[in-house]
């Protein structure tokens, strides 16, 4: 707030006792100063808010904003972050499509990838252990189980118990869900599901095959592949 707008919120008597030299205009001269920085924050308040505009120091507290603060769970607040900024930012962007399709394989494998930069995760559901799910880490983010931990345990369902190994990378050309084994529990809405699975606005084109979302930040999500309906055979 600039002097001479502080002045005229001053009665008539403290206005005209606030010359050049006196003791009343060397004050205003003083918050003139204390307000400049909090104005110029104010004038841009909406970028602290923005994933890929926001300072660094405050992508980390933004994810509480976004139910994505388990992938930090850092114990001191000058801890290091465990992964770059940037991944933080992306889950960050993405934070409200994580949480709609929190608890289906789409939304365990997209966090993992968003978090680790890495893709190639699979997700296998043994016919012989209902409500089990072993989740296959790529090779090369074998030294980011802490994280992978932590994610997995928030995005599985309540009743599903979960095994994270090693395993071979998948082609990433491939972003569907993993089909399930015989006799397993899906994750997924099953094909009889009536809700319409959520759809991303702006879709732009993919290879044949290949469903994909515009992405919201800087990192490109697949879109999920919607269950194909059932051929009945004639009788």
């Amino acid at each position: 707030m600039r002097r001479a707008a502080i002045e005229r919120l001053l009665p008539a008597a403290y206005q005209r006792a606030a010359g050049p030299g006196s003791v009343l205009g060397a004050l205003l001269d003083v918050m003139e100063a204390l307000h400049a920085p909090d104005e110029a924050v104010l004038a841009d308040v909406d970028a602290l808010f923005a994933p890929y505009r926001t300072p660094d120091g405050f992508v980390a507290y933004l994810t509480r904003w976004v139910a994505m603060d388990h992938v930090i769970a850092a114990p001191r607040a000058d801890a290091p972050l465990p992964l770059p900024v940037g991944r933080l930012r992306d889950l960050v962007a993405h934070g409200a499509l994580l949480a709609r399709w929190r608890g289906t394989p789409y939304g365990m494998r997209t966090a993992l990838e968003l978090a680790t930069g890495v893709t190639g995760f699979v997700l296998d559901e043994p016919a012989d252990r209902p409500f089990h799910v072993v989740v296959r880490v790529p090779p090369v983010a074998a030294d980011q189980l802490a994280v992978i931990t932590r994610i997995v345990e928030a995005e599985k369902p309540a009743a599903v118990t979960v095994e994270i190994v090693p395993g071979p990378a998948r082609d990433p050309a491939d972003p569907g869900p993993d089909p399930p084994g015989p006799g397993a529990v899906p994750l997924a809405p099953a094909a009889t599901d009536d809700r319409p699975a959520p759809a991303e606005p702006d879709a732009s084109p993919a290879a044949p095959g290949v469903a994909s979302v515009r992405a919201v930040g800087r990192a490109h999500v697949p879109s999920p592949r919607t269950p194909s309906p059932a051929v009945e055979e004639p009788s």
